[in-house]
């Protein structure tokens, strides 16, 4: 399945899920009010997610004259690919880290750490940005920002459900919506199940973004090289992220990657370097 289809069929379980509970927690009014959540909090984070998360890491803008050699890299890229030159920014911290933001390739942002600009290779340097660049031409930042909005509206249209149920509030219409038991369980499982879709949303696009550097740089094993080594940086020198905001690094900077499985924002290091290697064959 590719990573498009599959996005676009989480995305659709995730709406579900939301639908579900509004449904459940107050009838044709909660699915309403369900609705309204969830276009309002991707509409802000459509227009004002990319500014803030700037912001909150102290990113600061990068001019030409500050670095010519990575607009050079990053302008040779964006022709190769056929996108927009993105902004820089860079990020004062040692730990060895990148992400992509912005609502579209137009209004694009790349951000790099000073770290990671010390640590790699101008070829491993060069693959980890056309790596964001692949997140910047999918619109992956969009997407994943959307996932992790629903996933947050899906919490809170839970909770509300809890206590609408706890004090005899909620769907009156039937007789086997099991009361404030019932909805507990879904205020615990609901949000889990919306995570865990927003988990593997994340994981597929990275491996897409991983895909379209190896495609663009015609350089597969200098991004392979490129995560081994960050892999090792973000263990050794922890950064100060938020988990809201984990998933749009290239690595995890909060589990160095470890995490695996269904509760991981990454896919596993070793599995993306196996594909990587593989593209060489």
């Amino acid at each position: 399945m590719s990573n498009t289809l599959k996005t676009t069929l989480l995305l659709g379980l995730m709406t579900g899920l939301l639908l579900w509970i509004g449904e459940a927690a107050g009838g044709r009014d909660g699915l309403v009010l369900a609705l309204v959540f969830a276009t309002v909090m991707n509409f802000g984070s459509y227009w004002f997610s990319d500014k803030l998360v700037l912001r909150m890491y102290g990113a600061q803008a990068l001019a030409e004259s500050d670095a010519p050699d990575l607009f050079r890299m990053v302008r040779d890229l964006t022709t190769r690919a056929g996108i927009p030159m993105p902004a820089l920014y860079v990020i004062s911290s040692d730990a060895p880290n990148a992400f992509a933001t912005g609502r579209n390739p137009s209004h694009a942002a790349v951000a790099v750490t000073s770290g990671i600009v010390r640590m790699l290779s101008p070829g491993e340097l060069r693959g980890v940005i056309a790596h964001e660049l692949g997140h910047v031409a999918h619109r992956d930042t969009l997407i994943s920002t959307v996932a992790a909005t629903m996933a947050g509206v899906v919490m809170m249209v839970a909770r509300m459900a809890y206590w609408g149920a706890l004090f005899g509030g909620g769907r009156r219409d039937s007789d086997d919506n099991g009361g404030p038991l019932a909805a507990l369980a879904m205020m615990l499982l609901a949000p889990v199940a919306a995570g865990l879709i927003q988990m593997a949303i994340s994981r597929s696009r990275e491996f897409g973004a991983d895909a379209f550097s190896a495609q663009v740089t015609h350089d597969p094993l200098s991004l392979a090289q490129a995560l081994e080594k960050i892999a090792v940086g973000v263990e050794r020198i922890p950064m100060h992220a938020s988990p809201a905001t984990a998933h749009l690094f290239i690595m995890n900077p909060l589990s160095g990657g470890r995490l695996a499985g269904l509760f991981s924002t990454h896919p596993p290091t070793e599995e993306r370097i196996r594909r990587l290697r593989a593209l060489m064959v």
